[in-house]
């Protein structure tokens, strides 16, 4: 049991400190530095979990994360049972600690009065712990059932339905059409988010679990939708929301503007020492990044990092309040202003700035960026203001406005899926399509979702497939799918 006292005595949110800014611009490293856990940091703050009758943060977190169970246990310096508590519920805290928005500490009873506690910080620290002492090791199922299962992505829902049914048993083929595992979480997030060794351990283990890897294979081009099915027992589609929101207005087409992930993707293959033809490179460049989301984040650390000479971040909306406005009491997740490690290190921020026009010279090359002061409209519409438009100087301009869904046209054509007014691929809430044995998992039926999401839908979707080749599952089902009915 918690202390019942903690956060009476450690009232004090406290987070480790980030590197240096001078020094972290240097490289894509981690930003973040870790504590040692032999120290009294991670203890103390992990006391200040409350032991109250109804643990909220539960609600918050899509996993149903057993918090306070391994908040106290790292509190005792009990690591071990730390882990495997965290494990039971989650299969990657070591990306969920690292680039999870945490919506579990939104829900935290700590957080009506005073900061809540340090979940993510303490999540991450477990994990990075377990693996330094030993104890994240391969679980290689006892009997094998002798059935076959393709999942196509490699993204975290991807990877959670594999590790969970090759748990089980059943011999599991993860299709990924990059070079290399691991989709968004591979090359879409920069290294000083989350560096890729973290990746690469976790699929050594899954390696040793006897889950199989093929990268470079898409299918749909080297393998068709319809040959996959008959050659598996069943497949899981779980290649996530990649198709970008554009921005259709006049000057588009100008040489200089660019979706965020056509920029980010080359930039993370460069850090990883890879080659890239032809790589978009913000060095000494006046940079204008459109999105004030996570993407659009990442691309101003990476813009800084290559020596941009200004990097400007615009967001059509109003600035967010500082503390949770009245309209969204707890527990419910606020919507407040976040300044990212990003952020912290450079470039200015603008708000209500809608884009009006890509300006650009005579050799079709931008120049500019015209925006105009947002005007927000008595039904909710936010719209440019006449009369307010300025240029801002701009050679390179980065998209990054979201996912609008998956590509279905592959999928939706070689085995016949519908495809809901949402962009997604039409499923139950028990995971599965029309098409018998073929199921849906993660942003690829949810649309563009949180990390966490992923994880506990591809969970989900294990326990389907597991009941569908066998009958019965033990496999946990913390979730049913987001209720899509089975329509075009």
């Amino acid at each position: 049991m918690a202390d019942p006292r903690g956060f009476l005595k450690v009232r004090q949110r406290e987070l480790p400190q980030n590197r240096p800014v001078a020094l972290r611009l240097r490289d894509f490293r981690d930003v973040h530095e870790h504590r040692d856990a032999h120290s009294p940091f991670l203890p103390e703050q992990a006391a200040r979990c409350m032991d109250c009758g109804i643990p909220f943060c539960h609600q918050g977190c899509p996993l149903g994360n057993i918090i306070p169970e391994w908040n106290d246990l790292v509190r005792q310096g009990q690591w071990e049972d730390a882990i495997e508590r965290l494990h039971a519920t989650n299969n990657f805290p070591e990306f969920t600690g690292r680039v999870c928005p945490a919506p579990c500490e939104d829900s935290c009873v700590l957080g009506i009065n005073q900061p809540p506690v340090t979940i993510k910080n303490i999540e991450v620290e477990i994990i990075d712990e377990a693996f330094r002492r030993g104890f994240v090791t391969p679980q290689v199922p006892q009997r094998f059932s002798g059935k076959t299962v393709a999942v196509v992505g490699s993204g975290p829902a991807g990877l959670a339905a594999a590790q969970q049914l090759s748990r089980v048993g059943h011999t599991v083929a993860v299709f990924e059409r990059d070079d290399a595992i691991g989709g968004l979480l591979r090359y879409g997030i920069p290294d000083f988010k989350l560096e890729k060794e973290h990746i690469e351990r976790r699929i050594e283990q899954m390696r040793a679990e006897g889950t199989r890897f093929r990268a470079g294979v898409e299918i749909g081009r080297d393998i068709s939708w319809s040959d996959l099915r008959d050659r598996y027992n069943a497949v899981v589609i779980a290649t996530g929301a990649t198709v970008p929101r554009d921005l259709p207005l006049p000057g588009r087409d100008l040489d200089g503007v660019h979706f965020a992930m056509d920029y980010l993707v080359p930039a993370n293959r460069l850090s990883a020492g890879l080659e890239v033809a032809e790589p978009i490179d913000a060095a000494g460049k006046h940079v204008i990044v459109i999105g004030g989301g996570d993407t659009g984040s990442d691309c101003v650390g990476t813009a800084l990092r290559q020596g941009a000479a200004s990097v400007t971040n615009l967001a059509i909306g109003r600035r967010l309040p500082d503390e949770r406005p009245e309209t969204e009491p707890w527990p419910t997740t606020p919507r407040l202003f976040e300044v990212s490690t990003s952020h912290e290190e450079g470039g200015e921020r603008e708000f209500l700035a809608s884009t009006v026009e890509f300006v650009g010279n005579d050799e079709g090359q931008l120049t500019a960026l015209r925006v105009a002061t947002t005007e927000y409209l008595p039904d909710g519409r936010r719209v440019p203001t006449p009369g307010t438009e300025r240029d801002l100087p701009a050679d390179l301009v980065l998209i990054a406005l979201g996912f609008t869904g998956p590509e279905t046209r592959g999928a939706a054509d070689g085995l016949d899926l519908p495809v809901t007014n949402r962009r997604t691929f039409a499923r139950n809430a028990g995971y599965a399509t029309q098409t018998p044995g073929v199921f849906v998992a993660g942003d690829a039926g949810r649309g563009q979702s949180l990390i966490v999401w992923a994880i506990a839908e591809g969970r989900a979707a294990a326990a389907a497939v597991d009941k569908y080749l066998r009958g019965e599952t033990e496999l946990p089902a913390p979730i049913p799918a987001d209720a899509v009915a089975l329509r075009a």
